[in-house]
């Protein structure tokens, strides 16, 4: 079977999966030399003859992210990082196309992890594409003389590359469906709401939508922080000259510093998409409920238990309700609220479903609602397995759903999830998962009712799945009366 593609940039020669073909490590942006690190991506340069397209490239800068997974990137690899992965079940043309973004809280991240592996979606019948962009400082770090949201832009390059080349490896440029988890899904939510990527894509899935979002002066402020300890101006120049690695370890007093003084900053974490006026404009359930983004089919959803992840070995006495309700920045009255919506709770329960609904349960509905609001057709799922890992203390915790997405239970994200042996349930739940997912890529039909103010209708992913209404009634209430919406 002949697998050479012809790109814009050049011919790719892939390899083959099975019945599925796989091109990897493609080039949509130059390579990241110097002041490039910090600036708007450009377009690569050609090449002649065939390009081998069988290996992933180089990750993008990162530190490593901790939770025992070792970092996809190391000093010294190539900086020739930003590309696109496409699995393709046939070159003939015309079927629906996939672009995963993936998550790692603006941080780190890779398109080449092997839980992103493209091939059980592609069988199903669509074009599934997967996408490095920048994390980081190199990112979304506050430069003076280059623009914000450098990773979005990086997507939005990725999705360019995408509308002028994916007919050639069979998928229909007029039906793209981004989807992403985490600082993924939060990438895609900005990508709807914000009028960048308009006319690029025509669906959408966020998974574990983030909080993930701050201003303009706020952004440069968590910026000198970390600049501030590097002794060099916040210009692509000066910043260019540095080593990745160093100003990794900058990173990391500033992350202590959000994290020891949380109601004074919009987020925990130094890296968030900014205000900018060119990426996005507001928070996007906001700017989805005044009308962005209508004309896009919209999944958006979360995990039961999402902080779980990471308060479930904190000690006892670090697991204060009202302390976390705090550093939320609430109403000391919100833990009376929540301690009579969901009766007997514990301490480090509450501490976790505070976190969750804070971070991920609360925007993923909001954009559900806000979407519906304004017209758009729009879908919520809750994703409720929880893990028998652990003694079942994480629950559904946060990224749980991504191995069930792609169908592969022995990646780097299911092993600490699944406690290294995949469930009985797993190719089940699974299987309806990828199902929904590729149909709705196909046809914008998931295979279970709209969301709606009236009704709440919400898909619950289990073992058996159901439908149900206004899953996180309580939890909604108390969010939309203390931090509406």
């Amino acid at each position: 079977m002949d697998l050479v593609v012809r790109t814009e940039y050049g011919a790719v020669r892939g390899s083959a999966d099975g019945e599925v073909s796989v091109f990897k490590g493609i080039p949509y942006a130059a390579p990241l030399d110097g002041p490039r690190r910090f600036q708007t991506p450009v377009v690569p340069d050609s090449w002649d003859g065939v390009r081998d397209a069988s290996a992933f490239s180089a990750s993008v800068p990162q530190p490593p992210m901790g939770l025992d997974l070792p970092s996809p990137w190391q000093p010294g690899d190539s900086t020739d990082c930003l590309s696109v992965n496409v699995w393709t079940p046939d070159r003939g043309g015309g079927l629906p196309v996939m672009v995963w973004i993936h998550g790692g809280a603006f941080l780190a991240g890779s398109s080449g992890a092997t839980s992103y592996d493209g091939s059980r979606l592609a069988s199903s019948g669509v074009v599934v594409v997967t996408v490095n962009y920048r994390v980081g400082y190199e990112g979304f770090g506050w430069v003076s003389d280059a623009p914000a949201n450098r990773g979005i832009l990086d997507q939005l390059a990725a999705l360019r590359w995408v509308r002028e080349n994916i007919t050639a490896f069979g998928g229909d440029p007029g039906n793209v469906t981004i989807f992403g988890e985490s600082a993924g899904g939060t990438s895609v939510a900005a990508l709807i709401a914000g009028s960048a990527g308009r006319g690029l894509f025509r669906r959408a899935i966020s998974q574990s939508h983030g909080s993930l979002y701050c201003g303009v002066d706020e952004a440069r402020k968590i910026g000198e922080l970390i600049t501030g300890q590097l002794e060099v101006p916040a210009t692509a120049e000066a910043l260019g000259e540095l080593p990745s690695e160093v100003i990794h370890q900058a990173q990391l007093p500033a992350m202590a510093e959000l994290n020891q003084n949380r109601s004074a900053w919009t987020n925990s974490t130094p890296y968030s998409v900014v205000f900018d006026g060119e990426v996005l404009d507001d928070l996007p359930w906001v700017a989805l409920r005044g009308g962005a983004g209508r004309g896009v089919d919209l999944i958006s959803g979360f995990n039961t238990d999402e902080a779980r992840l990471f308060t479930v070995d904190l000690p006892a006495e670090a697991s204060d309700p009202a302390a976390m309700a705090q550093g939320l920045r609430l109403a000391a009255s919100v833990v009376d609220e929540y301690r009579a919506g969901y009766p007997g709770i514990s301490d480090a329960d509450l501490y976790s479903l505070l976190l969750s609904d804070q971070l991920f349960r609360m925007p993923s509905l909001w954009c559900a609602e806000g979407h519906a609001s304004a017209g758009g057709r729009s879908y919520l799922y809750e994703f409720a397995w929880p893990t028998p890992a652990r003694d079942g203390a994480l629950g559904a915790c946060h990224g749980l759903d991504v191995p069930f997405t792609f169908g592969i239970a022995g990646g780097e994200l299911a092993q600490p999830m699944f406690g290294g042996e995949a469930p009985p349930e797993f190719e089940e739940l699974s299987g309806e998962i990828r199902k929904a997912w590729t149909s709705f890529a196909a046809t914008g039909d998931p295979g279970w009712p709209a969301y709606t103010a009236t009704d709440r209708l919400t898909r619950i992913w289990n073992v058996p799945s159901a439908v149900a209404a206004d899953s996180i009634k309580t939890s909604r209430e108390i969010w939309q009366h203390h931090f509406p919406a």
